[in-house]
């Protein structure tokens, strides 16, 4: 599906930046979970979370050791998905690499 949006002439906006202000408030709207909207602007998870804390919209852990509860659960629900979709790996397979 193709859409056109006519901006006024004094906003500039490049593709990127109307994408992420779109993804940004249709995850507000909870119309989005945090990894489609990340999908949206074709980055990573953890980027788009970055992207939401430095806009004040979502607030880091206290403990930097610890991993936000939405990247948890959107990690979970893309795992969920994959097995579902049979896109799993033998456990024997599971550490392999993990000392590169």
């Amino acid at each position: 599906m193709q859409l056109t949006i006519d901006l006024p002439d004094k906003i500039t906006l490049s593709e990127t930046e109307i994408r992420t202000e779109l993804a940004i408030a249709l995850f507000q709207q909870n119309k989005l979970l945090i990894e489609q909207a990340a999908h949206l602007i074709a980055t990573d998870i953890d980027d788009f979370y970055q992207i939401l804390v430095d806009r004040g919209i979502l607030t880091p852990p206290a403990d930097p050791d610890d991993d936000p509860d939405e990247l948890i659960l959107a990690n979970l629900r893309i795992s969920l998905q994959e097995a579902r979709e049979g896109k799993t790996k033998p456990i024997s397979e599971l550490w392999d690499g993990i000392d590169d």
